[in-house]
């Protein structure tokens, strides 16, 4: 009868527990029995999802690592006694002021550790040797501050801001502006001649770096800078929404005295001091205007240039208010 067979290896080995009982011998219910759902690909060591999946985590662990190692490295440290002075009297954000151990203490010294202690910033104290290599063996003379990465408003959020104001919107766009000391100067122009926001394209641009945070005089933290992937493709959209694009030009439509645009929606497009108007960003704009100079001059520092024109808008929009 099945299940009593006598032969070899149907029945356990006198002293084993290994082998089969006689038969099916009680092992056959618990054949029977279910193991679960099956384990999906991508748990199951043998199948090749489960490698796919453990190299993609790989992967995305590598790419997290890298950026925050550009995170990192995206912040910056001023060196020296009097740009960290000056960072600090500006307002610059800042996570920590670096004094070296043992340092000559000057007038620049103890005005830059009381104004970190006024605003909170951390004073740590460490060796030169450590201080020359947090700021890269700048000459740092006994200081270093570290800057953290400046927090950039979108394109979106200024065109916002500048549609909420009670005066007609106002912002400034660069086109290949790459000095950070022509962006934080052209940032102070903004701020003081009632500019909403100042747009900077992410590509071929200067950022704001703490050169540019000095330059600017603590006005970047009163107006918002909103970087662009494509500047274009911005000043569409802002055209779109109702902005006139004015750009600087030495061979303008019309000169800064005929900017009859002054006083309604605009954007003043500020290109670089050699290479000027992209050629996109040109045929972008509604219209261009020149700044007339005396014979023999070339052109002007993007900067003064930007601030002739917001100068002469923030003058027809005071007599447009009056009138």
């Amino acid at each position: 009868m099945a299940g009593n067979s006598k032969r070899k290896g149907a029945m356990r080995n006198p002293g084993s527990k290994k082998g089969a009982v006689t038969g099916s011998g009680g092992q056959k219910s618990k054949g029977l029995q279910g193991k679960g759902p099956t384990p999906k690909a991508v748990e199951r060591p043998n199948h090749p999802a489960y490698r796919n999946a453990k190299m993609a985590a790989k992967s995305s662990a590598a790419r997290t690592q890298r950026r925050q190692t550009k995170d990192k490295a995206s912040a910056e440290t001023v060196a020296g006694r009097n740009p960290v002075v000056e960072c600090m009297r500006a307002g610059t954000p800042a996570t920590a002021l670096y004094v070296a151990l043992g340092i000559d203490s000057d007038d620049r010294v103890t005005e830059a550790v009381s104004l970190a202690a006024e605003r909170g910033i951390s004073v740590l104290e460490v060796s030169r040797g450590e201080l020359d290599r947090i700021t890269g063996g700048a000459m740092h003379q006994g200081l270093g501050l570290q800057v953290p990465p400046f927090e950039y408003a979108t394109a979106d959020e200024l065109l916002e801001l500048a549609q909420r104001s009670s005066a007609p919107p106002l912002l400034v766009a660069l086109d290949g502006v790459t000095d950070p000391r022509n962006l934080g100067a052209v940032v102070r122009s903004a701020a003081a001649f009632g500019a909403q926001g100042v747009v900077v394209p992410q590509r071929r641009s200067a950022s704001m770096t703490a050169v540019a945070w000095r330059t600017s005089a603590g006005t970047a933290a009163k107006i918002p800078i909103a970087m662009a992937t494509n500047l274009t493709r911005t000043l569409r959209d802002w055209a779109e929404a109702g902005l006139m694009v004015v750009g600087l030009d030495a061979d303008g439509d019309v000169d800064v005295d005929g900017l009859d645009l002054a006083t309604g929606p605009l954007v003043v497009v500020v290109g670089s001091e050699g290479r000027g108007l992209g050629r996109l960003v040109k045929e972008t704009c509604d219209q261009t205007v020149s700044i007339p100079m005396a014979t023999g001059v070339e052109s002007l520092n993007a900067s003064v240039a930007a601030g002739v024109v917001l100068a002469e808008v923030a003058r027809r929009r005071r007599i447009a208010a009056k009138g």
